[in-house]
């Protein structure tokens, strides 16, 4: 089958990012301004907050000088909430009342208050990190005023929402589900099988999306009581790399120990994907552990880099590492992590540069939680005492990081690769493609590659032995071959021996690499939203797509296909069309016959 479908969508998704970023961006203080006109609106929202349906009052806002109106505002958060404090966390609904209202391409917003985070940098820092290996919101900082009167710097941190599933997954309109406790849900446990009976699920996840229930109850079913097929309904890799970040900052206000704070989302290929959600607490600021004693410091600081793996009631951990595999593979992520961000201190210098773009803006803070002085001092010190006392992120993670770096999985041997070689460098569709690699150390060696960003990775073995391009036999260097279809490969390497595992690129699958396919026909331009730019022969402004062959020869479209939807890639078949050489075709959505334009 050939696709013209996911070049689009790539496209799509680049500049809803590149949107996205410029309201998120770190180096920016947004000004959110609402006007309610209740002057008791504190008393009305405390009392939605109190009925805890989740109702809002409606009001007015202005962000950085652009207005809204019919905005509904409620106060949001658990222990972050207190009727009596002035500095409540905020759900800003932008598309409360008017369809599509939105700022950037989104209709929600999360301002949360610093709570239990003097340093004011533990979300920020936290999603910046996790946004190096999995999917995970935007993070920055808003002044926030109600009827002109300035409450504080918030943390402003992506809603995890349609917007967010379209920019990550390629689309929004599979079951997503929250992680969330509720009527009784605390200890029983994360992803443990609790039956067919969806009421037997309700205190611990919250349907966001208009179905799900099946889909949650089969993967639960799947996970607990089919796990060898675990691969066909959660993303693995995905979920290694949130167990190593939680684990390595000792966020255990999350699903290693909590059955709160994530997202899942069900994506094209029919898998759950776990979405990280509420750092506030990372670097070690919870110590409380479900069925056990509050953990001290030096506990903390020691978390075992295998927490919850034997217990279960944590089949998210246990039921993923008792596997060899998924074991070493997790071990080599948390080693990633610590190689590039934490044994070389970048996460110092980093959360030192975010409090200098917000130095002056916590000063000013009329109601912050905590003093100015505690916000210069927790980056490397303890605040309070007791339980109640706040771990200083580096006195946690100092003594963290050799601790981890000293752990027997962490001095295993691991296999190195080096040089990875593609042949040919630009292949043409339909050609055989051979990919080798230089290994070391290593008794299995995977190619992992799929053809498109909504599909789940395949994997081949790759040979040392001298039949698969790869030189001489048992000369170190692994061979292993591909058919190119008509859109890009994305790949990566893995290895492993008995003792530990290696990816190339290292935060795979996460990054990968990419063979660029040399088609004929390419996007040489599109419009997405044509209100009034271009108009059809028919006087009407479609949405359009533009092709265009960079060959010498006459083109057949015959066997392609045209799709905005991941899940049915044949949506629309092509007519018997050609493009001349160096032509181009102008294909209108709008679910007619397509025209074609002469240059």
């Amino acid at each position: 089958m050939k696709k013209l479908f996911f070049a689009v969508l790539f496209s799509t998704a680049f500049s809803q990012m590149t949107m996205a970023q410029n309201f998120y961006d770190i180096n920016t203080i947004n000004t959110i301004e609402i006007e309610f006109e209740e002057s008791n609106w504190d008393y009305l929202l405390d009392q939605l907050k109190a009925a805890g349906n989740e109702e809002r009052l409606m009001g007015a806002v202005t962000i950085n000088g652009q207005a809204f109106d019919s905005v509904g505002v409620r106060y949001k958060g658990n222990s972050s909430y207190n009727s009596n404090q002035v500095k409540n966390p905020f759900n800003i609904k932008l598309d409360y009342i008017i369809d599509d209202q939105e700022l950037d391409g989104y209709g929600t917003l999360k301002l949360s208050n610093g709570f239990k985070d003097p340093s004011f940098v533990r979300e920020t820092l936290g999603y910046e990190i996790a946004r190096k290996y999995l999917p995970g919101s935007l993070s920055n900082y808003a002044n926030v005023y109600v009827n002109e009167t300035h409450l504080g710097l918030y943390t402003s941190n992506q809603d995890v929402d349609k917007y967010f599933m379209r920019t990550h997954f390629s689309g929004d309109e599979n079951a997503r589900i929250k992680g969330e406790i509720s009527n009784g849900g605390f200890g029983q446990g994360v992803w443990k099988w609790l039956g067919t009976d969806s009421t037997a699920y309700t205190g611990l996840y919250a349907l966001e999306s208009d179905f799900g229930w099946a889909d949650m109850i089969s993967f639960l079913d799947t996970l607990n009581n089919h796990n060898e097929y675990v691969e066909q309904v959660l993303n693995v890799d995905r979920l290694l790399w949130l167990l190593a970040f939680d684990i390595l900052v000792v966020n255990l206000d999350a699903p290693v120990n909590m059955p709160q704070n994530y997202y899942l989302y069900k994506d094209g290929a029919g898998r759950f994907n776990i979405i990280p959600w509420d750092l506030n607490e990372t670097f070690g600021v919870f110590g409380m552990v479900i069925g056990g004693p509050p953990l001290n410091l030096y506990q903390r600081q020691h978390l075992d880099p295998f927490f919850n793996s034997t217990n279960s009631n944590y089949p998210i951990i246990s039921k993923i590492l008792n596997n060899p595999l998924y074991k070493r593979m997790y071990v080599a992520h948390m080693k990633t992590m610590l190689e590039e961000l934490f044994t070389n201190d970048w996460y110092v210098d980093r959360a030192l540069e975010i409090q200098d773009i917000i130095d002056a803006h916590v000063r000013a803070d009329p109601n912050k939680l905590y003093s100015y002085q505690d916000f210069l001092n927790n980056v490397n010190n303890s605040i309070g005492g007791g339980q109640q006392s706040i771990p200083g992120i580096t006195e946690l993670m100092g003594e963290r990081i050799s601790f981890l770096n000293s752990h027997s999985w962490f001095q295993a041997t691991a296999p190195e690769i080096g040089d990875i070689i593609i042949i040919p460098e630009t292949p043409a569709p339909n050609s055989e493609i051979w990919v080798t690699a230089d290994v070391e150390d290593a008794t299995l060696v995977k190619l992992a590659f799929r053809h498109a960003k909504s599909a789940r990775f395949e994997k081949t073995d790759m040979f040392d032995d001298g039949n698969h391009n790869d030189g001489a036999a048992g000369d170190g260097v692994y061979g292993a071959s591909l058919i190119a279809g008509s859109s890009d490969i994305q790949y990566y390497i893995f290895t492993e021996n008995n003792e530990a595992a290696t990816f190339s690129p290292a935060r795979a699958e996460y990054q990968f690499y990419t063979i660029n396919i040399t088609g004929d026909v390419v996007i040489n331009e599109f419009m997405a939203d044509n209100e009034t730019t271009v108009a059809d022969q028919d006087g009407e402004y479609d949405d359009w797509i533009e092709f265009y062959n960079n060959s010498e020869n006459t083109l057949s479209l015959g066997g392609y296909f045209l799709s905005d939807d991941s899940a049915e890639p044949d949506q629309w078949v092509f007519p018997d069309t050609t493009i001349a050489a160096g032509g181009y075709l102008i294909v209108w959505a709008d679910y007619r016959q397509i025209s074609q334009r002469d240059w």
